[in-house]
């Protein structure tokens, strides 16, 4: 088949000679001694067909002819348009579908039944699907306790909204005092407060899975817890000295009107049974109706029997425990 096609393929080459020649002869313009020999080229090969990007080419032809006569070109292409008529034009692909296409080009002396062709193709391909989004960071929110002391837990919680679709987070805490009791690696923790009165607590959580760092934090102080304070203390002493020591008591209650009065009777061994409940209603009595201490500001306990008798007066500020009276 090979040699049959080749045979034919130069019957039509000396078809092409003889006709240009006698066409020649016949116009006796100019002697020609067979057609003229073009190859084509194009200028890229294969171009993107991406939307708001021209698909240009540049198509080159190399013709030339036996006899030295002008050549005259003609271009067609299956898709786009094209831009000049010579030897070079610019071929515009832009708005085809992707594939392959073609452009031809004729050329001749100005006898158009003594001419050449040839074609070039041309790979239009799909442009790439743009690159996905940068990764971005939710908004991360980060709940802190309220009325926080050192005398219980607090937890801290992150609340998630928008970032990158479909990403699965997770929860990396640091707390800057304690330390975390449960819930690391989830989006709430709890942290131990022992010992922290009056120091500020501060979580910080870093949510990962965005490849980007996605942190925030929250703080919170502890208050100053305060205790009660022993403010004086007396053994078994003369009215008139009990007096004196009470003054400076009421003075202090009255000077802080948020502390509250905490006084502890502890009796003597050999003390009559109701000697004690004696004694602190006289002291009860005093503060009361001749230093004007409302009755709710304080509040008088009759500990455990000692050797000798012992009064506390003590002052609790507000939300601190009072005093235990001792065995």
């Amino acid at each position: 088949m090979k040699k049959r096609n080749n045979f034919w393929f130069a019957l039509i080459l000396m078809a092409v000679a003889l006709l240009c020649a006698t066409s020649s002869s016949q116009a006796q313009l100019r002697h020609v001694s067979g057609p003229p020999t073009l190859s084509l080229t194009a200028e890229p090969n294969v171009v993107r067909a991406c939307e708001n990007q021209p698909a240009t080419v540049r198509l080159l032809s190399n013709a030339t002819s036996p006899g030295g006569n002008a050549i005259r070109y003609r271009w067609t292409v299956d898709a786009g348009t094209l831009s000049g008529k010579g030897a070079n034009t610019t071929w515009d692909l832009t708005g085809a579908r992707p594939g392959t296409y073609h452009a031809v080009a004729d050329v001749d002396e100005g006898n158009e039944d003594c001419a050449a062709f040839a074609s070039v193709a041309v790979v239009l391909l799909d442009c790439p699907p743009p690159p996905p989004p940068p990764p971005s960071c939710p908004e991360v929110k980060v709940s802190c306790p309220d009325n926080a002391t050192d005398k219980a837990p607090v937890t801290f919680t992150a609340s998630l909204s928008g970032g990158t679709a479909g990403i699965v987070p997770t929860y990396n805490w640091i707390v800057s005092n304690g330390h975390i009791l449960s819930g690391q690696g989830t989006s709430s923790i709890t942290v131990d407060t022992a010992g922290l009165s009056g120091q500020t607590i501060n979580a910080t959580v870093d949510v990962g899975g965005y490849g980007i760092p996605c942190p925030q934090s929250c703080s919170v102080s502890l208050p100053i817890q305060e205790i009660s304070k022993k403010f004086d203390e007396y053994y078994d002493i003369a009215r008139n000295d009990e007096k004196a020591r009470l003054d400076n008591y009421a003075i202090e209650l009255q000077s802080e009107p948020g502390r509250q009065g905490y006084i502890i009777v502890y009796p003597k061994r050999k003390a009559k049974s109701n000697e004690a409940q004696q004694r602190a209603e006289r002291i009860s009595d005093y503060l009361i109706n001749s230093r004007g201490i409302d009755a709710s500001r304080f509040t008088v306990k009759i500990g455990a029997a000692r050797e000798n008798w012992l009064v506390e007066l003590w002052v609790v500020p507000q939300g601190a425990p009072p005093p235990i009276p001792q065995p």
